[in-house]
């Protein structure tokens, strides 16, 4: 087995070691929730403080026009399109991933509904993030739809059938790190007649996307995880340039009006990508979002995405054969998918009997020593099946090697220990 000296030697040879310069992390911390919230760029507050004191301060409402406020969706739309294999001028910046997913699955059903009205169907995962179920759960009411939620992916095909308007995925698991073959999938609901829709919450800025190479029909995105924008920094959506004008998206605001500043009473729908825009876009937040898109697109002039995939895969498999390896013995085992292809850029653990109910405590104890990263419940009655998760995101940007030895090195002396059974890793707060 490989030693800490090791891992220090392969971050000593890492091509991308420079791009951490590009972020503001506190000392003696071993930021592993990089899934949740990304890290700041150390050239974000410089940038905040630009936006709120010249522009703003200096310009006023004229800034809408002399410093391109107006634009700044589709600015920042077309640099997160190089990540997602999306082209200039079809993806914008807006709102929040909910939104944005309601969005584009009420677009998605009313080409249903107009195409194939006896299709009634959307299928999604039961492990898929809440939102996005809550959301379609919403969308079917109104319409009079149906959700059938699967258990695993092998139970997929049997739903591409004549009844199947929408398979609508999140591409990579936020609970288990799970990667679905986007255009494998596409093609295959697309054959059966139905539309996709992707969520790539924890994908843009994780793993390389081809929203075009796979022929996907929809998808919409998180700001503040991977691509570093800040808490509830604005989101995107995507829609395939072959269903971009066909139909109003449902919030029809003003700035996705063809013309805003005509005033008139009646909508027009701006033609493209625009038209998905729904209220005065969040300048502060959007261009937050730019400062953390640019550290991604940094790795262009080290290989670019996938140069980031290869260290991804490189970081959370030495995670995973470490914690097996160093902490098996306590209970550990990994839920993430061992095999490269299917797995997105995070480990998730988990804890067999007895400390099954144990997993909150550890990560507590484990944040209290620096190693952040977070924890999601399981089903409380099949633990065996959905487990409670020990979360753990790895952004190569600006996690290392060594950062890997040592973080399962604290999990190892955790549970060795005993100190997550201190009470005060024990109190639950409002965010695990």
């Amino acid at each position: 087995m490989k030693t800490r000296d090791d891992y220090l030697a392969l971050d000593a040879a890492d091509p991308l070691r420079g791009l951490r310069e590009q972020f503001s992390l506190p000392a003696g911390v071993i930021y592993l929730d990089g899934n949740s919230l990304g890290v700041l760029p150390k050239a974000t507050a410089a940038r905040v403080q630009d936006v709120i004191t010249r522009e703003w301060g200096g310009d006023l409402i004229k800034a809408w026009n002399t410093a391109d406020w107006m634009h700044l969706p589709e600015r920042v739309g077309d640099k997160i399109a190089r990540l997602v294999g999306a082209a200039p001028g079809e993806l914008v910046v807006a709102d929040s991933t909910s939104l944005n997913l309601y969005k584009v699955l009420a677009a998605a059903i009313r080409i249903a509904q107009q195409d194939a009205p006896q299709r009634k169907l959307i299928v999604s995962e039961r492990s898929n993030f809440p939102t996005d179920l809550y959301i379609a759960e919403s969308l079917c009411q109104q319409h009079g739809f149906s959700l059938k939620l699967v258990d695993s992916v092998e139970e997929i095909p049997a739903t591409l059938n004549a009844e199947l308007a929408v398979l609508m995925l999140t591409e990579v698991n936020y609970r288990t790190g799970y990667k679905h073959d986007m255009a494998a999938l596409t093609a295959a609901a697309q054959a059966a007649g139905a539309l996709t829709v992707w969520d790539l919450a924890h994908s843009a800025g994780a793993v390389p996307v081809d929203l075009k190479g796979a022929n996907a029909d929809f998808a919409i995105g998180c700001g503040y995880k991977y691509l570093n924008g800040g808490p509830g920094a604005p989101a995107f959506v995507w829609v395939h340039p072959r269903h971009t004008d066909s139909f109003w998206q449902p919030l029809s605001g003003w700035m996705g009006h063809a013309a805003p500043f005509e005033f008139t009473p009646s909508y027009q729908p701006a033609p493209g990508i625009r038209r998905y825009v729904c209220g005065t876009p969040s300048v502060i937040g959007a261009s937050a979002l730019e400062c953390g898109v640019d550290t991604v697109l940094a790795a262009e002039a080290h290989g670019g995405m996938a140069a980031l995939r290869e260290k991804s895969l490189a970081l959370t498999e030495a995670f995973a054969a470490l914690a097996e390896a160093r902490c098996g013995e306590y209970g550990v085992y990994v839920v993430s998918p061992r095999e490269p292809a299917r797995r997105g850029s995070q480990v998730c653990l988990a804890l067999k009997s007895p400390l099954q109910e144990a997993g909150y405590a550890v990560v507590q104890a484990l944040i209290a020593r620096g190693v952040i990263g977070d924890f999601r419940a399981g089903d409380p009655a099949r633990l065996d099946q959905v487990p409670h998760i020990l979360r753990f995101g790895f952004t190569p940007l600006y996690i290392g090697f060594v950062e890997v030895w040592d973080a399962v090195e604290h999990l190892r002396q955790v549970l060795a220990s005993g100190e997550w059974q201190e009470p005060r890793f024990n109190t639950k707060g409002a965010v695990t």
